[in-house]
């Protein structure tokens, strides 16, 4: 009797993850759809399903659900717990089943789709971040996000030539005074274990985690905001990213420009599905 419902289970699961896998699973709630996009990665981890770009448009679409679980009011702990019966379930599920290959099949069907979208937006709750994947020769932004300071614009992401990008922020400031430095705050774990969002959304500062840019030059004309002429690219280390992955996506960062008098001026962020955007960039230029 034990076996027969594990059985039954175990298809539900599969039969489930048919629907819910596909990027527009509109019927089902953030948190089924978050476990079922859990589901399938663990299944491919185990069984190794699908080539290396299902793999990214899967992780992102993960990612994704995962936001809007967040958003809907879902707990990371209760989140964290889907995703541990989502592997749960898919390390009892033969790799052999076949309805693990018709689920296969289905989500292959699904995200080739994605294979062939260019640019996506990525929703938050009071930003957006904004991929694209089209190659191109000149400096392009990838994955960004918009802000401003005082009257100044402020974007950040990955930008670079070609395939190649890096994280940058890109300021153009009103007048001659420029930075001498420039770091992203944000929270850090270790001494706030959870998401903090209270207040303006950033973490107090006896809280917050702090990387320094790794260099500055002037911003090519493509990555400045409209209207601008001239700007600065400042060049994040590539470790920033796992950092920020670690947050909520509702918490706030933000990118501080220090002045020689001392003054800063900071432009927040919304760390909203960049997880998502650096997934579906994973999928590689078109």
């Amino acid at each position: 009797m034990t076996i027969g419902r594990t059985a039954l289970k175990t298809k539900a699961a599969l039969l489930a993850a048919a629907v819910l896998c596909a990027p527009d699973a509109a019927l089902a709630g953030p948190a089924d759809t978050y476990y079922e996009r859990a589901f399938m990665v663990a299944a491919d981890q185990r069984c190794g399903l699908f080539d290396a770009r299902i793999d990214a448009a899967l992780g992102a679409a993960t990612a994704q659900a995962r936001g809007a679980a967040l958003r809907s009011g879902a707990a990371e702990a209760d989140l964290s717990a889907t995703a541990a019966r989502a592997r749960s379930r898919a390390h009892a599920v033969s790799c052999q089943d076949p309805q693990l290959a018709t689920v296969k099949g289905r989500v292959d069907d699904a995200f080739s789709g994605w294979l062939r979208t260019p640019r996506m937006t990525f929703p938050g709750e009071r930003a957006n971040w904004t991929a694209n994947r089209m190659h191109t020769t000149g400096a392009v932004w990838r994955l960004q996000q918009t802000s401003i300071v005082g009257a100044s614009p402020v974007a950040f992401g990955y930008a670079g030539q070609g395939d190649a990008s890096n994280l940058v922020a890109v300021v153009s400031f009103v007048g001659r005074s420029r930075p001498t430095g420039a770091r992203i705050v944000l929270r850090d774990p270790n001494k706030i274990p959870r998401a903090w969002l209270a207040g303006d959304g950033l973490a107090p500062a006896s809280s917050r985690a702090s990387l320094w840019a790794a260099g500055v030059a002037p911003a090519e004309r493509e990555l400045l905001a409209e209207g601008r002429r001239a700007g600065e690219v400042w060049r994040f280390p590539a470790s920033t990213a796992a950092a920020l992955e670690r947050l909520d996506p509702r918490e706030t960062f933000a990118v501080e420009f220090h002045f020689r008098d001392g003054s800063v001026a900071t432009a927040r962020f919304e760390a909203g599905d960049f997880a998502a955007g650096r997934a579906f960039l994973a999928m590689g230029m078109l």
